[in-house]
């Protein structure tokens, strides 16, 4: 049904659909995939006028029909009983561009959000005076870039996404519990911080080619300032690991 690629915007119109928040179809072809914000897609195959779903989904059908240019309304079926009403509007690639921006945006101000925290709990079990200055001095950076990244939600009408942040919360705080009580705090705050720096540049430089693409120039130079603090960080992990070996035997009360 080629009348129906594109990228579409869903809303709930009737029954027993959740609210639909940031739901969005993408088809093209034969195939397609219903999306709630970050969440994993749920792909379909496109019959005729039906989008059925595949496993772990299997049962469920949409049923479109046009309604208007570029619009579709919609029953949402599960084996052949209809549980709900939605209307699709199909958007430009712009403004997909600019939610996928705003996605983007969003999981680096919960990434560090969730590296403040993990950073306490380095911090608090961190016994050498020049490594815990450089971690409490990245605390500083890192707040900042919390700070930057919620400006360019805020300047594109978006605000923080609280599910995400709740979730780095929660695995942050676990993380502090766990190296209050574990062996080997030196070697393994190095090597959990050494991997999420990597992290944060991979997530820095592909914000800042998106942001490229839709033409949002500060968000672009934000990501790439941050991307240098991140890198300098990564560096200074690198140039310790003789140092965190030697701390991690010593608390092991191993000499060499």
């Amino acid at each position: 049904m080629a009348g129906l690629d594109g990228v579409w915007e869903v809303e709930r119109t009737g029954g027993a659909l959740p609210p639909l928040v940031g739901c969005r179809k993408r088809i093209g072809g034969s195939r397609g995939t219903t999306v709630f914000g970050a969440l994993p897609g749920m792909p379909f195959d496109v019959r005729g006028n039906e989008l059925h779903y595949r496993a772990p989904f299997a049962g469920f059908v949409d049923v479109v029909e046009p309604d208007g240019p570029d619009r579709y309304r919609g029953r949402a079926t599960f084996r052949g009983y209809s549980f709900g009403e939605f209307a699709m509007r199909r958007i430009s690639v712009a403004d997909d561009l600019q939610a996928q921006l705003v996605k983007h945006i969003d999981e680096a101000y919960a990434m560090e959000q969730n590296v403040l925290r993990m950073l306490d709990g380095m911090i608090s079990t961190t016994d050498d005076p020049e490594i815990k200055r450089e971690l409490q001095q990245h605390k500083l950076e890192t707040q900042q870039h919390a700070d930057r990244m919620e400006k360019r939600l805020r300047a594109h009408d978006a605000s923080p996404s609280m599910v995400k942040e709740a979730g780095g919360v929660v695995g942050a705080l676990m993380k502090s519990v766990l190296d209050m009580a574990r062996p080997e705090k030196a070697g393994r705050n190095a090597r959990d911080g050494y991997a999420t720096e990597h992290l944060e540049i991979a997530s820095y430089e592909l914000l800042a080619r998106i942001a490229d693409r839709a033409g949002d120039e500060e968000t672009a130079a934000a990501a790439r300032d941050i991307l240098e603090d991140e890198q300098k960080m990564a560096l200074t992990f690198e140039r310790n690991w003789d140092r965190f070996a030697e701390l991690s035997l010593q608390e092991q009360g191993i000499s060499v």
